[in-house]
């Protein structure tokens, strides 16, 4: 049976020893059936109360409409249109985590895809607000979707960008819960075959009556395939639709056929670096050191500076194609961002997407857990960063030089994008304490195979290369929860 085992070169995924199908559940229901602990009573109070900002920030712009922005006539979008695509891209890396990589087998997905898969419906839910928000007459909302009324099937005018987002954001959001909530079913489950009482109740009603069966774990599979066949178009698809907002228009610095891919590439960008955000938090908080490994986290990192030198090349291919086209409009548009009074947004877009991204080619530096976590929040930083030079920066010299203004955000603009920041962090803390952080099932998928314990099975056969056994064993001194002491034995 040797022949099966995975090759002992490659790292584990679950570390630890005696780790058991018990001790897994255990372990990753600890935070779900446990009352929660002073850490996450801290960041529930910080989010709630950003929370309730942003409450108060968009009813405030309700009542009194959005002139209460910083908004002027040459600057029309701003911070919302800013914080809408940060949000839509921030979205992107849990149905990369999720399809993608199931459909390419990768196994090193199956630790981190729940709290992934968790962050898109609660980023997608912040950027939705935004769509509404900027509306200027948020209860005619319901215009962009083609519903019946009184005077028959009501048009919808495609020649709308607005009406693009709506159905670009409403697809995704609906695959993605769906793909989500099917995943969840065999943990709910879990869950409810440990409850009592109400509980129980609750969560066999979330369950659908989930058996266990090999037929139900069949079509579980086969759902899920499915799923992430319908879902990876939506990686590309998503953010180029909401770059096409953009690129179909006349504007310089906006109307190029570089924004599809470098909008996608930007958004997995940004995606990967908040999930690093999350998980490197909860791993600790959360105790789950054993499930989510260093080398998820390094794995997670060559992808952050994958897609950061995929937008750095795109940076500098648009600057080629601003001098290439020799307009002067073009031009200055692009060299306004250095020389221009917003020179400091756009040194902070370069310096952060760019240059802090490729101290990642360091092995030291992607397995430095403390590191990794400032670098996450720069990369999102850079990223909205990113978008506020292409759309403020772009908008606020035009083609008539009398016509200039600069943009000055109020207190609601600022309140508003804050308090999403604080609506996201409130909901993915309240998803840890009713579901699990971590896939369960799949976890257990890993432990046959690619776990430490799997691992040491190997060594003690003796049957292994030498070479190959001293290289394992080098690799594992990044491990935080690895002691290498056990090794000494084998």
């Amino acid at each position: 049976m040797a022949s099966h085992n995975e090759s002992i070169l490659r790292e584990p995924l679950v570390t630890g020893k005696d780790i058991t199908y018990a001790k897994v559940t255990n372990d990753i229901l600890i935070p779900v059936e446990n009352k929660p602990n002073k850490a996450w009573w801290i960041g529930f109070v910080v989010a709630s109360l950003g929370a309730c900002l942003w409450v108060f920030a968009v009813s405030w712009t309700f009542w009194f409409g959005i002139g209460s922005w910083g908004l002027n006539k040459t600057v029309g979008w701003a911070w919302d249109i800013t914080g809408f695509v940060w949000w839509v891209g921030i979205g992107h890396a849990g149905t990369l985590i999720s399809a993608v990589l199931l459909l390419f087998r990768q196994n090193w997905r199956n630790s981190i895809n729940r709290s992934a898969e968790a962050m898109t419906i609660f980023a997608v839910i912040c950027a939705a607000t935004y769509v509404v928000s900027h509306m200027g007459r948020p209860w005619l909302a319901f215009y962009p979707l083609p519903l019946p009324n009184q005077y028959g099937t009501l048009p919808v005018n495609f020649n709308s960008p607005l009406v693009w987002d709506v159905f670009a954001i409403s697809t995704y959001f609906s695959v993605s819960l769906v793909f989500w909530y099917t995943g969840l079913l065999p943990d709910i489950a879990a869950i409810r075959d440990r409850a009592t009482g109400i509980k129980q109740k609750i969560y066999s009603v979330c369950s659908f009556g989930w058996t266990g069966s090999v037929k139900t774990w069949q079509r579980f599979e086969t759902v899920s395939l499915i799923l992430a066949g319908i879902s990876t178009p939506l990686v590309l698809s998503v953010h180029t639709i909401v770059s096409m907002d953009f690129a179909t228009s006349l504007e310089p610095g906006w109307h190029t056929t570089i924004f599809p891919p470098y909008f996608v590439a930007g958004a997995i960008f940004s995606g990967f670096a908040m999930v690093q955000t999350l998980l490197l938090v909860a791993r600790k908080v959360l105790g789950l050191e054993n499930y989510i490994t260093m080398f998820h986290i390094e794995s997670m990192n060559k992808i952050i500076l994958t897609t950061g030198s995929i937008v750095g090349i795109a940076y500098i291919t648009e600057f080629f194609i601003a001098y290439y086209s020799g307009s002067e409009y073009e031009q200055y548009t692009f060299l306004n961002r250095f020389i221009g009074p917003y020179w400091w947004a756009g040194c902070m877009m370069y310096g952060c997407n760019v240059l802090m991204t490729q101290l990642m080619w360091f092995k030291s530096i992607r397995t430095n857990i403390p590191l990794s976590w400032c670098l996450s929040i720069i990369v999102n930083i850079g990223m909205w960063f990113e978008r506020f030079v292409i759309i403020v920066v772009s908008l606020h010299r035009d083609f008539i030089p009398s016509s200039w203004a600069m943009f000055y955000p109020t207190w609601v603009d600022v309140s508003i994008f804050v308090g999403s920041i604080g609506l996201f962090f409130t909901m993915f803390l309240l998803f840890i304490r009713v579901l699990p952080a971590v896939a369960i099932a799949e976890v257990k998928l890993l432990l046959k195979s690619s776990s430490e314990q799997a691992k040491k099975k190997l060594i003690a056969d003796g049957h292994l290369d030498h070479s190959h056994v001293e290289f394992y064993k080098d690799s594992l001194t990044k491990f935080d929860s690895v002691e290498l002491a056990e090794y000494e034995k084998a």
